[in-house]
């Protein structure tokens, strides 16, 4: 499979396309569910073209936990928050609007130029790790709060990154990390949230364990809605707080479940099969009756469904994207160019396939008119429907 996010420009067409082994595997031991390639952290991360801001669900979401933790944790001027993979900012502007100190730590240099330049977030272009924590303690720096969200899928070096957690906390303090949740992914058959660069997919069983091999503790575990499905792990050192029923209880759903088993993951590789022909079957009749269909969301979620299902040009006449640095190039593998929403009201496809179908309620909202003009919605996961 080519890289979820490495979308082309046409002078690229003429140069080979890198392309990686893309399998998942589960481990017996730990019951981290992973991808055996890992390809290099430079190479996917160093130049980014993903921005949280550009999604109004990833905003509100922010700024809801933000609004929440600031009571919760009597955050004031004197406190300091610490995020892990900053992208451009979209989380911590809501503490320094607040008034609390922050700290971005973004490996994306053009998007970590985006969080100083625009929003003035204090941020640093590296590689989260235990060496970074170490120098920052050297500063009289330590995180009342850390956040890391949906960034431990795509740590090559978890142990670092953890170590590097439990080295920065301040005393009392607690991390607060989000994961897309493996049992969701594989009850909704979210097939497309696996590529490249989410090495790991974590369940809080072997969230669990990682935390406490590196002397820390999961102190409360909550399921939230975004990207499709993740938990929320508030997590901190032994003896500072105690856990909730929330953490118990979690523990014995999945022991029920069965994620340190395989069964699930084999049921969950059938139905994906299934998926990606039934939604290869249902394009190619619209297509054979005359219907014209775009795509929305040209996002890794996107790149990685029509390369996995064997989708392109064929079906689909552009993608449409919100994001300016998306627009005018072509998507990996399947070289569907990449339009402006406005495009939709443009051309009026008949029928569009929802590729960010995370983000269905928030689209849905934007395309009003277009979907009063007549179009129509192909929503392709956990199965192929209409609205």
């Amino acid at each position: 499979m080519p890289l979820a996010n490495a979308l082309l420009t046409e002078t690229d067409l003429g140069r080979p396309e890198p392309r990686y082994p893309l399998d998942l595997a589960v481990c017996a031991q730990c019951a981290l569910v992973q991808i055996p390639e890992t390809v290099p952290p430079e190479v996917l991360f160093r130049d980014y073209i993903y921005f949280s801001s550009f999604s109004e669900t990833m905003l509100a979401h922010a700024r809801g936990l933000v609004a929440r933790l600031l009571v919760e944790r009597k955050l004031t001027a004197e406190s300091l928050v610490v995020e892990v993979a900053s992208n451009d900012g979209y989380l911590l502007q809501f503490y320094k609007a607040a008034g609390v100190p922050v700290l971005g730590v973004e490996p994306a240099q053009n998007i970590a130029e985006v969080a100083r330049r625009d929003r003035g977030i204090p941020t640093l272009a590296e590689f989260f790790e235990r060496a970074i924590a170490e120098r920052l303690v050297a500063e009289g720096r330590r995180a009342d709060v850390i956040h890391a969200h949906n960034v431990l899928a795509h740590v090559a070096d978890l142990s670092g990154v953890v170590e590097g957690f439990r080295t920065l906390l301040s005393p009392g303090g607690v991390a607060v990390i989000e994961v897309p949740y493996v049992r969701d992914m594989i009850d909704r058959c979210e097939f497309d949230t696996i590529y490249h660069e989410h090495l790991c997919y974590f369940s809080l069983t072997s969230a669990a364990r990682l935390f406490a091999s590196h002397g820390l503790e999961v102190k409360q575990v909550e399921r939230v809605a975004i990207h499709g499905g993740s938990l929320r792990l508030v997590v901190g050192r032994p003896g500072e707080g105690r856990a909730d029923g929330t953490v118990a209880q979690l523990l014995a759903e999945e022991a029920a479940y069965g994620v340190d088993r395989l069964d699930a993951y084999r049921a969950f590789a059938l139905r994906v099969e299934l998926l990606k022909r039934d939604l290869r079957k249902f394009l190619g009749d619209l297509k054979a009756q005359g219907k014209t269909i775009a795509g929305y969301g040209a996002a890794a979620k996107g790149a990685t469904l029509l390369n996995a299902a064997g989708i392109g040009v064929e079906t689909l006449d552009f993608v449409v994207d919100r994001s300016p640095h998306k627009q005018g190039r072509l998507l990996p593998g399947v070289h569907i160019p990449v339009r402006p929403p406005e495009a939709l009201l443009e051309a009026q496809p008949d029928y569009v396939l929802l590729l960010a179908w995370n983000l269905t309620d928030e689209v849905l909202a934007q395309q009003a008119e277009y979907r009063h003009r007549g179009g129509r919605f192909i929503i392709p996961v956990p199965e192929v429907r209409v609205l």
